[in-house]
């Protein structure tokens, strides 16, 4: 093998954004090399993953994003014949009290002006959907039927096999530890392997990015936090929508938690701690599964007899103000970010992809250029937070 090669573009990473985006950029006839750390795609946050997307958010360069990823996964299989394990069935939320029912009912709006759809839905429709919730108190919640579950281990197969039945090169265990350079133009990447030369390359590198800015000479303002989840024995399906319960736990240490039944009968969960755990330590805590069983029972009690298989934690890149960054940088030529997902990168990915697809090939946004601009990487990223705090 030759120690220097030359593509189109270069992919540096093939997690939940980079595998897509060789996916979609191969498709669109350019010769892409991938290049992975990790001994084959999707084997960093991705698969750590519960599967759920969702365009149920409240900012519309998400909505629209993981809308794009629904239609992707959606018609996935009948395309490409290849299963995805989508599962439809959509997101509910529930609603205990007149606070979060004004949030939520406050940001439709928002949603339904792009293009998701969403409802407020009774008490009695949510309790068809989510079979066993307790009743006491509930007073409806939103319910986003289009929205689904797909496999976090099938999909990166899925886009893995169209990316090289285009053409794609993959180069598993194969770190990046340099960025090549002629003068301000990114022109490759160096690897202990050799130089590879592109006249693009994609930085999708999820919770390695603030590293890989430094060997580009940039600060990237990702930091990860790890969040554990888990699943269960598989059960006879009962449960259709993935379910976010927004009430503060009980014991003090949970914000919300969010469940679904998959498309194999696992119930499969995670929450969001209170207070986060910043760092990409992995390894499980011994409290998680005891606060998470009792916030599911609390919410469902039939849920008490579940056989848990799992356990595991994963990294959610997080910028400062929560919003993916998906831009070239300023001054700096052949060179994209596709990093900051904030732990929705496996909802997001596809959707991100087809964007920088487009921002590559045709130096145009999916995005109108005022949604998209949300995601620029010269934004103030302490703004938002900033404004909550007046």
């Amino acid at each position: 093998m030759a120690a220097d090669k030359t593509y189109d573009a270069i992919v540096v990473g093939a997690g939940s954004v980079g595998n897509p985006t060789a996916c979609f950029l191969s498709q669109a006839g350019l010769k892409v090399l991938v290049l992975e750390r990790r001994p084959a795609a999707g084997q960093g946050d991705n698969k750590a993953a519960i599967g759920g997307v969702r365009a149920t958010h409240s900012d519309p360069g998400k909505i629209m994003t993981c809308g794009e990823s629904l239609k992707i996964f959606t018609n996935w299989e009948d395309e490409y014949g290849f299963s995805v394990g989508w599962k439809p069935g959509g997101y509910c939320f529930p609603v205990f009290d007149d606070q979060i029912e004004g949030v939520l009912k406050g940001i439709l709006p928002i949603q339904k002006s792009h293009g998701l759809e969403i409802d407020w839905v009774d008490a009695d429709r949510v309790a068809d959907l989510c079979p066993g919730i307790i009743r006491e108190n509930l007073r409806g919640g939103t319910y986003s039927p289009i929205d689904g579950q797909v496999s976090p281990l099938l999909a990166p197969v899925a886009f893995q096999r169209e990316a090289q039945n285009n053409g794609a090169e993959y180069r598993f265990n194969e770190r990046v530890t340099g960025y090549l350079r002629d003068g301000a133009k990114v022109i490759g990447v160096k690897t202990g392997q050799g130089d590879y030369h592109a006249g693009e390359t994609i930085l999708a590198t999820g919770a390695d990015a603030a590293e890989h800015g430094v060997l580009l000479g940039l600060e990237i303002p990702v930091v990860p936090d790890v969040h554990e989840a888990g699943i269960s024995a598989p059960v006879e399906p009962f449960l259709k929508p993935l379910v976010v319960d927004l009430r503060p736990g009980p014991e003090g240490k949970t914000a919300n938690f969010y469940f679904g039944q998959n498309h194999e009968g696992q119930i499969i969960f995670c929450y969001t701690p209170r207070e986060l755990f910043p760092g990409t330590n992995r390894e499980s805590l011994s409290e998680f599964l005891p606060i998470l069983a009792n916030r599911m029972i609390s919410l469902i009690p039939r849920l008490k007899n579940l056989l848990i298989r799992r356990v595991w934690r994963g990294c959610y890149p997080m910028t400062p103000d929560g919003v993916p960054i998906i831009d070239r940088v300023k001054g700096v030529d052949g060179l994209m970010l596709a990093v900051g997902m904030c732990g929705q990168g496996f909802m997001m990915g596809p959707g991100v992809a087809k964007n920088v697809t487009s921002l590559i090939v045709d130096g145009t946004s999916t995005l109108p250029d005022e949604v998209h601009a949300c995601f620029r990487f010269d934004r103030d990223f302490w703004a938002a937070k900033t404004e909550a705090l007046k």
